[in-house]
C-alpha cells in the first residue's frame, strides 16, 4: 500500500483457492495467488472493506494476467461491482469481482485489485504554524480482511519520506528505509483484523478541489473549448499564527514546507490558446511547454496556499476537434477523458457539461463508472432553441477517474449553414434598409397642416419678441425722462428738461407706430390667441405708464418754475410716483410671463 497527499492506494495480489462453500474459498497469499478446494466452480470473487474506509473509496480496479515472469500476458480489467451478499456482517461493504473463466477445483488464479481512498489521512495535530512540518495519521490493519481464509500475508506500506512519530508495533513488523512492512502472516482466519495506527511526516500538497466545474463546449467548425473553473483548498493542517512573506521568500524550504505554490496540468497534445486567470483578472505566472505527446501547464497561485487556505481560479484551452470527434454508424462520438488534468488533486464534486452544437438530438453517454446525468440548455450568440447540454456529475473523484468517456449523437451537417444564413440575412437586411433610408424623404412637406401650424408659431413668437424690444425702448425713454427730473433738481435748468421731455415725446410716438401692425399679425394669426390677451395687457400698461410719466414730469417743471421748495415738490408728485411703482412692477411681471413663453 502507498499513501500520496489526500488518497491511500491499496495494490495487492490476491491467489485464490476454491471451495464448493464460501467460507471454504481460502487465499493462499495476499501478494501472489489463491487456491481452490471444491467440486463446483467458482465465478466471482468477494472483496471486503470496512464501512468507515469503504465510504471513502474513491476507485476500485480488478486485474487479471495469465502466465508468469517473462511470458506473464497483458493485463485484462475485470468487472468490480458493489454488492450485498447474504449472511455477511453489516459492519462491511463487499465488492464483486467477476472471474473471466470459473474457477474449479485445484484451479489458481492471480489478481491484481487496485482501491483509491481519499481524506484517509488526518492531520494531527490538526493546526500547525507556518514554520512547522506537517504529521498526519494513518490507521488500518496489519492483517488483509478478508471473508476467505489466508494461507499467508504480507502487508507493506510505502511513506512519502520523512521522519516517523510512531507505529503500531507487531511481532514481525519492522520499518526499512520508508518502508513499514508488517508479516509474513500464515493461517488466518475469515475476517482477521489487527488494527494499526501510524504517525508520519507527509509536506506533499494535499490539493482538494472543492468543487470543480469543467464545460467542453464543441464546435463542428473544428474546435473543442475547455473552460475548467476551480474551488481548491489545502486540506491539510490548519495554519496557526501570523504568516510572513518576507520569511517565505527567504526560506520556502522551512517557512512554507507544508504548502504549495504551483499546480501541474497534463493537457492533451495540440492543445493551444492556454490561459489561466482568477476573479481578479489573468495570471501571467504560469510557464508552457509540450510537444507531439503532451503539453504541460505549469500555474502558480498569487499566493502560496497553506492549510485551510483557499483560491478559485479558471483554466481555459482549446482542442483540435477531429483528435476528439469521430462519425460512426451515422452518429458523432466524442472521446474525451472525464477528470481533472491537474495532478495529484482530490476532487469533492466534479461537474462535466458537454455543449453540444443546437440542433443536436439522440444523445447518450457511456461513462465507465456510475454518474448522475441530466440534460439543460445553453444560450449563446445566435442560438435560437438554445445549445443542448449533457451534464455529468460525480462526487470523490481522483486522479484514476481522469479516463475517457464517449457522447454519442446525431447531428447534421445542414445546420452548420444556420449562423452563416443568419449573419448574411442580418447583414443584407441592414444594407437594404440603410438604402431605403437614404432615398427616402424624411422631412416634413410644406403644405401639411403641421408644417404649416409650427412657421406660424415661430412667426408668433418672432413677433412677440419684437413686441418686448419695443416695450424695453419705451421703458428706457421712461428711465431718461426720470433721469432729467433728478438733473433738473441739481442744475435747476428748466429749458434742458423741457427741451428732453419733447424729444421723448417724439420718440415715443414712433415706437407707437412700430406696435401697430406687430399687434395688428397677432389679432389675425390664430396661433396667437392663447397670448394676444397679454401682449395687448402689456401695451395698455405701457400707455398708461407713459401718460402717468408725463404728468409727472409737467408737474416737477412747472413747480421748478413756480420756484416750489423740494418737499412741496415731493408732496405733490407723490401719488404720481406711487402709481408709477405699481404699474412698473406689473410690467416687468407681464414681460416676464411672456419671455418664458
Amino acid at each position: 500500500m502507498a499513501t500520496s497527499s489526500r488518497f491511500a492506494f491499496f495494490l495487492f495480489c490476491l491467489s485464490l483457492l476454491y471451495s464448493t462453500a464460501l467460507s471454504d474459498l481460502v487465499i493462499s497469499r495476499v501478494d501472489r495467488r489463491v487456491e481452490n478446494g471444491g467440486n463446483e466452480i467458482a465465478s466471482e470473487v468477494l472483496l471486503a472493506f470496512p464501512n468507515m474506509q469503504a465510504k471513502n473509496l474513491a476507485a476500485i480496479k480488478t486485474f487479471y494476467s495469465e502466465g508468469k515472469g517473462k511470458e506473464k500476458g497483458s493485463s485484462v480489467s475485470l468487472p468490480t461491482t458493489l454488492v450485498e451478499p447474504k449472511g455477511m456482517p453489516q459492519e462491511l461493504t463487499f465488492y464483486s469481482v467477476s472471474l473471466p473463466k470459473g474457477l474449479g477445483k485445484g484451479g489458481a488464479i492471480t489478481l491484481d485489485v487496485l482501491s483509491v481512498f481519499t481524506h484517509s489521512l488526518q492531520p494531527f495535530p490538526e493546526e500547525i504554524t507556518q514554520a512547522d512540518v506537517q504529521l498526519v495519521l494513518y490507521q488500518d490493519s496489519a492483517y488483509y480482511l478478508s471473508p476467505y481464509k489466508v494461507k499467508m500475508q504480507t502487508l507493506g506500506i510505502r511513506l512519502p519520506g520523512g521522519r516517523v512519530e510512531s507505529y503500531t508495533k507487531h511481532p514481525n513488523s519492522k520499518l526499512v528505509d520508508s518502508e513499514i512492512r508488517y508479516g509474513p502472516f500464515e493461517k488466518l482466519p475469515a475476517f482477521s483484523y489487527s488494527p494499526i495506527v501510524l504517525h508520519f511526516e507527509n509536506n506533499n500538497p494535499f490539493a482538494v478541489a472543492h468543487e470543480l466545474l469543467r464545460e467542453i463546449e464543441i464546435s463542428h467548425w473544428g474546435n473543442v473549448q475547455v473552460t475548467e473553473h476551480y474551488t481548491l483548498v489545502h486540506g491539510g493542517a490548519l495554519t496557526k499564527g501570523g504568516f510572513s512573506r518576507l520569511d517565505y521568500q527567504a526560506r520556502p524550504a522551512i517557512r512554507g514546507v507544508s504548502s504549495f505554490n504551483h499546480l501541474i496540468f497534463r493537457l492533451p497534445p495540440r492543445a493551444h490558446s492556454i490561459y489561466y486567470r482568477d476573479e481578479i483578472g489573468n495570471i501571467s505566472t504560469s510557464h508552457l511547454w509540450g510537444d507531439s505527446r503532451k503539453t504541460q501547464l505549469e500555474i502558480e497561485p498569487r499566493f502560496p496556499i497553506f492549510g485551510g487556505w483557499q483560491t478559485s481560479f479558471t483554466v481555459g484551452y482549446g482542442l483540435p476537434l477531429q483528435d476528439f470527434l469521430f462519425k460512426l454508424d451515422g452518429k458523432y462520438m466524442l472521446n474525451i477523458t472525464f477528470g481533472s488534468p491537474m495532478d495529484e488533486v482530490v476532487i469533492d464534486n466534479l461537474i462535466v457539461k458537454i455543449v453540444l452544437p443546437e440542433g443536436s438530438k439522440g444523445i447518450i453517454a457511456a461513462v465507465p463508472f456510475p454518474t448522475k446525468q441530466a440534460e439543460e440548455i445553453k444560450y449563446s450568440h445566435l442560438d435560437i432553441v438554445g445549445r443542448p447540454v449533457l451534464v455529468l456529475e460525480k462526487n470523490n473523484v481522483v486522479p484514476e477517474d481522469n479516463i475517457y468517456f464517449q457522447v454519442y449523437y446525431q447531428f447534421s451537417k445542414i445546420s452548420l449553414l444556420r449562423e452563416p444564413m443568419m449573419l448574411i440575412s442580418g447583414f443584407f437586411l441592414l444594407f437594404v434598409a440603410c438604402i431605403v433610408y437614404i432615398h427616402t424623404d424624411m422631412s416634413i412637406s410644406k403644405s401639411s397642416a403641421s408644417y404649416i401650424a409650427k412657421i406660424q408659431s415661430e412667426e408668433v413668437q418672432a413677433t412677440v419678441q419684437q413686441v418686448l424690444n419695443i416695450i424695453n425702448q419705451c421703458l428706457a425713454v421712461h428711465d431718461k425722462l426720470e433721469a432729467s427730473l433728478r438733473d433738473l433738481s441739481r442744475t435747476g435748468d428748466v429749458q434742458s428738461c423741457k427741451t428732453l421731455r419733447r424729444t421723448a415725446d417724439a420718440q415715443l410716438k414712433e415706437l407707437v407706430k412700430e406696435l401697430k401692425p406687430l399687434t395688428t399679425f397677432l389679432h389675425h394669426s390664430p396661433q396667437a390667441s392663447h397670448i394676444l390677451p397679454k401682449v395687448e395687457e402689456l401695451i395698455a400698461k405701457e400707455k398708461d405708464l407713459q401718460d402717468k410719466m408725463m404728468l409727472k414730469h409737467s408737474t416737477v417743471v412747472d413747480c421748478f418754475e413756480k420756484k416750489y421748495s423740494g418737499k412741496d415738490i415731493e408732496n405733490r408728485i407723490a401719488p404720481q410716483q406711487q402709481k408709477l411703482t405699481v404699474l412698473r412692477q406689473e410690467m416687468d411681471d407681464l414681460h416676464e410671463f411672456l419671455d418664458e413663453i
